[in-house]
């Protein structure tokens, strides 16, 4: 694929203390800290920092950004960028191609001399109603991330999960079903799959979760009926789902709810002992990362003789892309997985 005389993506694309620094073209990927220029992937917190005087994104992640952090703090200067849409940096091709994590997640492109790299930032295969489904582009080198690479994590379908859910608030119709999620994509993603099975009652949200809902909806997401659980009384709560942090789940806000059945999504609730360890009596399977099989089949489909990791489980997917064939190398980034599912809990850090 690449030509005989281009250079190699780690000539131009380096670690630094903050972050992926694409040298020719003057900016950073998901930088850990402010920089001049920055291509944000996604809208989570270990991804998207505020400070930075110039961001690139997508219009979506821009507004995400803008929500979470304030005006002015998600970048002095905004550029969108729309998927396949191709820009020049200082001479480096850059593009955006759908990652399928959470709703404008990109992951970046970049062609310098005939060289090119994709970096993924977080990503899922898995069906979205809320986010573009992933799409793999070809590269000499891909950058991933491996927060679920180990054999032991293969999601069950996402549909399948939703199902249990629904089954136990049919068995316990007087009891609240609290499901413990994250504000970005997690929660926007459980509701509009609960629509897609058939629950039209209203889901009620922690206060947590109700902005960034607003902005998926502006951003023409519908999610149906949304009322706040702090100010519903409790018999308004008999059977019905609300959607919570998940630090707010065991903590005493649940206790207003009416028996509370403790619920959990997160592919990490595939760890039976990590559902019991955080009192979780519904553990749900629902991830918006690749699972070991999808991390495998995007290695196959980028068809990159060489592939970076980020963070997560680097040893075991480096080890079954030699396999492969694939050369792997571990990339060290600090400061991922502070958001999202991107680490266990503190409690329970082995699998």
């Amino acid at each position: 694929m690449q030509p005989v005389n281009a250079p190699h993506p780690e000539t131009w694309l380096k670690v630094t203390p903050s972050g992926l620094w694409c040298e020719p073209g003057g900016f950073f990927i998901d930088p850990t800290r402010a920089v001049d220029r920055a291509i944000i992937s996604h809208g989570h917190s270990d991804h998207a920092r505020p400070g930075h005087a110039h961001v690139l994104a997508t219009r979506e992640t821009l507004a995400i950004m803008t929500q979470r952090m304030g005006e002015g703090r998600a970048g002095v200067s905004q550029q969108a960028l729309g998927f396949g849409e191709a820009i020049g940096m200082n001479g480096v091709r850059v593009w955006l191609r759908p990652a399928g994590h959470v709703l404008g997640s990109a992951q970046v492109c970049m062609e310098w001399r005939g060289s090119r790299a994709v970096v993924s930032g977080d990503y899922k295969r898995r069906p979205d109603p809320t986010a573009a489904a992933f799409e793999p582009e070809p590269c000499d080198v891909f950058v991933t991330e491996a927060t679920f690479a180990l054999p032991v994590f293969r999601h069950p379908p996402a549909a399948a999960e939703i199902a249990r859910l629904l089954r136990s608030v049919a068995l316990f119709p007087e009891r609240t079903h609290v499901v413990g999620c994250y504000s970005l994509g997690k929660c926007q993603r459980l509701i509009a799959l609960l629509r897609l099975a058939g629950w039209d009652a209203p889901i009620h949200l922690h206060g947590a979760h109700v902005a960034l809902c607003r902005v998926y909806e502006a951003l023409g997401v519908p999610l149906g009926e949304l009322r706040a659980a702090t100010v519903a009384k409790k018999d308004e709560l008999k059977g019905a789902i609300v959607l919570a942090p998940p630090s707010a789940i065991a903590d005493r806000w649940a206790r207003r709810l009416a028996e509370p059945v403790v619920c959990n999504a997160s592919g990490w609730m595939r760890v039976r002992q990590r559902a019991k360890q955080g009192g979780i009596e519904l553990p749900l399977v629902i991830s918006d990362h690749a699972d070991w099989d999808e991390l495998l089949a995007t290695a196959d489909d980028v068809q990159a003789p060489e592939i970076w990791v980020t963070h997560g489980r680097e040893d075991a997917l480096i080890h079954a892309l030699g396999q492969r064939g694939i050369r792997g190398r571990a990339l060290h980034l600090v400061g991922r997985g502070e958001e999202d599912e991107g680490e266990p809990p503190a409690e329970a850090a082995a699998p």
